[in-house]
């Protein structure tokens, strides 16, 4: 007895070693956040257990640290007999839980009411092949997550949104959430993209896929999760216009796309050392991410890779870049919209007014245009010529006025509204003349009478 507690004391002294840091007062989650996975990864303990460690101290204090007497446990065996029942209401309805096997058997009077245990019956079906995690890969649709990797470079990307720290960026100096969009080579392991932005709305997909695209070439596949900005029009039309493969994972099972969920994680130690630095800015920070990125992550050998670093790997890959025409990947990152021409030529987007053309009067055309340049949009409408129009300016005098198409123009030679009017009036003063008139009758005559 006298040996055993020096040890459950050394136990209890290093796991207060463990959690002091997160007892500290003036921590916010996210400071505690970033504490728990440095302390998780220097440790090598699971998260799950650091909080258990926290818990035990603050309920009990220092001695709730010690570790508990372990209790044999009693072996059990199930009769194989009864052990194929429970199967078979497993095989029935694979959701059925432990407890609702156990009470029908119960319940057909197979076995005594306490005689199983859940945990043996639990360990039983596991071990056959039946547990409630098996029965859901069986029963589950799809394919199984399997790992995979491309053999050369960009013939796959992966990209992902990961929320990001806070930084003073908003109103007022207000802390606001920045978000990292990150796109990896699936064979290399080569960051292609990685940038903090403001939000998560729709545009700064669009900017991280082309400027991976303009720098690096495209790839024969995009593979992404099943988030809104993934799964919209504008990103499905702009892979199809560069020939692009749109994939996307399982719903629910981020395991799909491990390799950009690794980088994530990697990503943490950057942000465990940027906040050393304490940015003030976005710039400030995507700076830094990008200095990370080039000297740190690129350059360090990675297992997978056999020991080599990702830049070597992607830059040493004999399978050529295909760069994409400047102008098809200006087409492709193009928005698309829909509006009204009003009677003066001019239309409203984005809030701005916009001269298109008395050609378009009236009529509901097509607008092409980029998020990052509005100054000037492209306008479609069937059986006109395309044109760009430019944002209204009021100017001193009058726009002139667009003359008509030599094919609409056709000189007369007379009225044929007052031509057909004057034919008019003849036929009726012509049918009037030949009716019988009684004027010219004597009127009580004797030579009037027969």
């Amino acid at each position: 007895m006298k040996q055993s507690l020096p040890a459950t004391s050394m136990q209890a002294a290093k796991r207060m070693q463990i959690i002091a840091p997160l007892l500290a007062e003036g921590l916010d989650e996210g400071q505690r956040s970033l504490l728990r996975q440095q302390i998780c990864r220097q440790h090598q303990i699971s998260e799950r257990t650091l909080r258990r460690y926290v818990a035990a101290y603050r309920d009990s204090g220092y001695e709730g640290l010690s570790p508990k007497p372990s209790v044999p446990q009693v072996s059990s065996r199930i009769d194989p007999e009864l052990l194929e029942q429970a199967i078979i209401l497993r095989r029935e309805a694979p959701t059925r839980s432990i407890r609702q096997i156990i009470r029908i058997l119960e319940m057909e009077d197979l076995v005594r009411v306490g005689e199983i245990k859940r945990s043996t019956l639990q360990r039983a079906l596991a071990d056959r092949g039946f547990s409630s995690a098996q029965m859901r890969i069986y029963t589950g649709k799809g394919l199984a997550a399997r790992r995979f990797e491309k053999r050369h470079r960009c013939e796959l990307w992966q990209a992902d949104i990961k929320f990001g720290p806070y930084l003073p960026i908003g109103r007022g100096g207000k802390k606001q959430q920045v978000f990292l969009v990150a796109i990896i080579d699936d064979a290399t392991r080569f960051i292609v993209h990685a940038r903090f932005y403001p939000d998560q709305k729709l545009p700064i997909l669009e900017d991280s896929l082309r400027q991976a695209v303009t720098r690096w070439g495209k790839a024969d596949a995009l593979y992404v999760d099943n988030g809104k900005q993934f799964r919209s029009d504008w990103l499905q039309n702009a892979c199809e216009r560069l020939n692009i493969k749109l994939k996307f994972t399982r719903p629910y099972s981020p395991e799909s796309k491990g390799k950009i969920e690794r980088f994530n994680r990697t990503v943490d130690e950057f942000l465990t050392e940027a906040a050393l630095k304490r940015p003030e800015t976005l710039n400030q920070l995507n700076d830094q991410l990008q200095v990370w990125v080039e000297e740190w992550y690129h350059k360090r050998p990675h297992d997978s890779l056999k020991g080599l670093t990702p830049e070597t790997a992607f830059k040493s890959d004999k399978r050529p870049l295909q760069y994409a025409d400047p102008k098809l990947i200006k087409d492709a990152f193009r928005y698309s919209k829909s509006a009204k021409v009003d009677k003066v030529g001019c239309l409203k987007f984005s809030g701005q007014v916009y001269e298109a053309g008395t050609a378009f009067i009236g009529r509901t055309v097509e607008i092409l245009y980029s998020p990052e340049s509005l100054d000037e949009i492209e306008v479609l409408c069937k059986g006109i010529a395309p044109v760009w129009a430019k944002k209204l300016e009021i100017g001193t005098s009058c726009q002139p006025r667009q003359t008509m198409p030599d094919k609409m123009a056709l000189p007369a030679q007379s009225s044929r509204l007052l031509d057909a009017a004057a034919r008019k009036h003849r036929d009726r003063v012509q049918a009037r003349h030949t009716a019988i008139s009684f004027k010219n009758l004597v009127v009580g005559g004797q030579d009037d009478v027969p």
